[in-house]
């Protein structure tokens, strides 16, 4: 399984930008994938999850509500994160990660990730 990001990079702040995560190996059916970031000197934390086969989505609830939208195309095999409004405290290295299951929070219940994507949003 290999998961790729992209699409990050260096933006203003009230801007927005469009992760994308393409993933190859398996056959998606039955597996969630996962945004989640880690800005310097910080623990990683979850952002978005959605469920391939329901389309269910599951955000964390912080700032990031309501201002990032994760979403997937199947028949591409990619996931997205889209990212309106961004502040400079969203500055962090995004990864994707894929599960077989149902969406979650928990960094540990992936099994498959991404190398990152760094995206830096400037005040």
């Amino acid at each position: 399984v290999q998961l790729v990001e992209s699409g990050g990079g260096l933006v203003q702040a009230g801007t927005s930008l469009r992760l994308s995560c393409a993933a190859s190996g398996v056959s998606f059916s039955g597996y969630a994938m996962g945004w989640f970031r880690q800005a310097p000197r910080k623990d990683r934390e979850f952002v978005a999850s959605i469920s391939w086969s329901s389309g269910g989505t599951y955000y964390a609830d912080s700032s990031m509500k309501g201002r990032f939208t994760i979403s997937g195309d199947m028949a591409k095999n990619t996931v997205y994160l889209q990212m309106n409004r961004l502040k400079p405290e969203d500055t962090a290295v995004y990864y994707c990660a894929s599960r077989f299951g149902t969406y979650s929070s928990k960094d540990y219940a992936y099994s498959y990730w991404g190398q990152g994507t760094l995206v830096t949003v400037s005040s």
